[in-house]
């Protein structure tokens, strides 16, 4: 949050600097959706259609437990690999419990840290970026990186229930663009409380060029509900509000935003 002391400055370079960038595209470098993202798909607990939730009836039991409620950890476990993780598909492959150790050494870095030089970052061999590693050992990456039910008890959760302003999710869209524009990843967490249409966390890693005759701000989101392609965020000026990408599991339009994961708490 910005302090009272150093608001309008911080404010200023904020605008200067989202100014400067405006009508071109900005992302995170080197993040590529299809290599940087994992390929497996975050599972809901309930069924849903148009948005809608629904009980799960009549499904045979499964083979393997559905993958759910993680939302949070996927995000957060992909900005942890973008920072503190690199691979060397030429070298030989490590077994099986050395590949659960480096991945658990990624997890236990404190994700809001700076990243780590290339020569400090802990090596995967074997496995050309994240999705090769993801698809071919999603079942080892799900069990080793952390569970859903802390998510529920994160401090940061508790801003959907005062933080309702139009001033915060302008002063959000601000941090986002800034945030971009230094080239690193930003985690939203999109919340409608008390409507609880959506209840979910995102990666964003690039803002769009703009259209002709539209101020409306674009991002691509890393969805982990939807590991096939990107998700579209929208900023809407003349309201001052976010939208997010209408599909099954919500019937799209309006959301507040607040980053995750930027410092310790948040």
């Amino acid at each position: 949050m910005i302090s009272a002391r150093r608001g309008p400055a911080l404010a200023l370079g904020c605008w200067i600097l989202a100014t400067a960038v405006f009508g071109s595209e900005v992302s995170a470098p080197n993040f590529e959706f299809k290599r940087d993202t994992l390929a497996f798909a975050n599972s809901t607990v309930f069924d849903y259609r148009e948005g809608v939730a629904h009980i799960r009836r009549g499904v045979e039991k499964e083979r393997t437990p559905r993958y759910m409620r993680r939302c949070f950890v996927m995000t957060r476990t992909t900005l942890q690999f973008s920072k503190f993780a690199r691979f060397d598909p030429r070298a030989p492959r490590v077994d099986d419990k050395e590949l659960v150790r480096r991945i658990r050494a990624v997890t236990r870095h404190a994700v809001w840290r700076k990243p780590l030089p290339r020569q400090d970052r802990i090596v995967f061999p074997g496995y050309a970026n994240l999705r090769q590693l993801s698809k071919e050992r999603g079942r080892l990456l799900q069990d080793n990186i952390g569970h859903g039910w802390p998510s529920y008890f994160r401090l940061g959760n508790s801003r959907m229930f005062y933080n309702h302003s139009v001033r915060y999710q302008a002063r959000t869209h601000e941090q986002l663009n800034t945030a971009l524009a230094r080239g690193e990843l930003y985690v939203a967490y999109l919340s409608d409380f008390p409507t609880l249409h959506i209840n979910h966390a995102v990666l964003v890693y690039k803002r769009k060029p703009a259209t002709a005759n539209s101020a409306v701000d674009r991002y691509d989101c890393y969805d982990p509900n939807h590991p096939d392609g990107p998700r579209e965020l929208k900023w809407l000026p003349d309201q001052r509000v976010f939208n997010f990408e209408k599909d099954e599991e919500f019937v799209g339009g309006y959301t507040r935003v607040y980053q995750v994961y930027g410092m310790l708490f948040q």
